[in-house]
C-alpha cells in the first residue's frame, strides 16, 4: 500500500486524531556493545516491518504519533509516518542539544543519524517539546517520565485507538525508561501493542 504524505496545511490540530500512536523501541547498537539488541545490519529488514505494520494500521494524516527520536527505532518509526502523513510530535527528556549527544551520536553511524534526527525536525508541524526538569527527590529518571509524557499526550489526544508501536526483543532493558516500560504502561491503560522484532 502507498500513500502519498499529505500537506501539513490539510491537518487540523482541531480534530480528534483517528488513532495515537506512540512510537518506541531500541536505539541502534553502539559499536561497542557486546550483546547484540539491534544491529545496524538489521535496519532494512526493520523498515519493512514498519511500513507493513503502518500499512495494517491504515496510518496517515487523521492519526497522531508521539516519540522521543532517538536513533535507531525511534527514528525510523518517525520517518516512516512522516512518509504517510502522521502528524508527528517529538517529546524530548532533555534539551536536543543533549539529547542527540546522549540518544543519537552513540548509535553507530551515529552522525548519518544526527542528519535523519534534523531532517525529521524539520518536517515537523511544531518543534519539539522538552520535558520539564524533575524534582531533586524524582524516583524515575528522565527516560522513564518521558515515556510516561508520550503516552499521556496520546491519551488526551482525543483519539479513539491508542497504540504502541513498538521495535522491541522482548527483554528488559538496559535501565529504566526503556520499551519493556513502555510496554507494561501501555498495557496498563488497555491500549494495543505491536511490537517489531530487532
Amino acid at each position: 500500500m502507498s500513500v502519498t504524505p499529505q500537506p501539513s496545511a490539510t491537518r487540523s490540530a482541531a480534530t480528534p486524531p483517528r488513532c495515537a500512536l506512540v512510537l518506541s523501541g531500541h536505539i541502534m547498537d553502539a559499536p561497542e556493545r557486546t550483546t547484540p539488541r539491534f544491529p545496524a545490519e538489521h535496519e532494512a529488514a526493520v523498515r519493512a516491518r514498519i511500513a507493513a505494520a503502518l500499512d495494517t494500521l491504515e496510518a496517515g494524516p487523521a492519526d497522531v504519533a508521539y516519540t522521543q527520536g532517538a536513533a535507531g527505532a525511534d527514528l525510523m518509526l518517525a520517518e516512516a509516518a512522516l512518509e504517510r502523513g502522521v502528524r508527528l510530535q517529538l517529546r524530548l527528556p532533555f534539551p536536543p542539544h543533549e539529547f542527540v549527544r546522549r540518544s543519537i551520536l552513540p548509535a553507530t553511524h551515529g552522525v548519518q543519524w544526527r542528519a535523519r534526527f534534523a531532517a525529521v525536525l524539520a518536517r515537523l508541524d511544531q518543534a519539539p517539546q522538552v520535558l520539564a526538569p524533575a524534582p531533586e527527590d524524582a524516583a524515575t529518571g528522565p527516560f522513564e517520565r518521558c515515556n510516561r509524557w508520550l503516552l499521556d499526550s496520546a491519551a488526551a489526544s482525543g483519539a479513539r485507538r491508542l497504540v504502541l508501536l513498538c521495535v522491541w526483543n522482548g527483554e528488559a532493558g538496559d535501565g529504566g525508561g526503556g520499551t519493556a516500560d513502555m510496554v507494561a504502561a501501555v498495557r496498563e491503560r488497555a491500549g494495543e501493542v505491536i511490537v517489531i522484532p530487532p
